[in-house]
């Protein structure tokens, strides 16, 4: 059976999925499409308005938010379902927000082999640096 390795480099803004099997690697990048820093026109400061929209505005936002990243979590999961073994590795909050949908996830759970800390690579270490960590965890 082939072996599917993969190592997932993810931040808020997007995942660069790496997929290792037998000595081939391809890459694929799937954007979050989630809006972090949205100013809407004409909006200031985020103080002196106490009326409740501004609360309405903040809660659609998050809602907006929070459904864009379930989104980009299911595209994930979508990419590693058929896989043997996976890492995680970035910088981001969403690292451990995907990692925390995976444990809870009987199938994948078991496959999760690693999560560390990365700042952004260029897309070749990162390939080097999923090689390297199936290479050195090799059982």
């Amino acid at each position: 059976m082939m072996e599917r390795n993969i190592g997932i480099w993810i931040d808020t803004k997007q995942a660069v999925i790496i997929k290792l099997s037998n000595n081939n690697h391809n890459v694929k990048i799937i954007e979050s499409n989630i809006e972090t820093r949205e100013r809407v026109a004409g909006e200031s400061k985020k103080f002196g308005r106490f009326g409740g929209q501004y609360l309405t505005y903040e809660k659609n936002k998050l809602n907006r938010k929070l459904e864009q990243t379930n989104q980009f979590i299911k595209n994930l999961f979508k990419e590693v379902e058929t896989c043997n073994s996976l890492v995680l590795f970035g910088p981001s909050k969403m690292k451990n927000i995907f990692e925390k949908e995976i444990k809870n996830n009987m199938q994948l759970a078991k496959k999760l082999k690693g999560v560390s800390n990365s700042k952004l690579l260029t897309e070749n270490q990162m390939v080097a640096w999923v090689k390297d960590f199936y290479n050195s965890n090799k059982s």
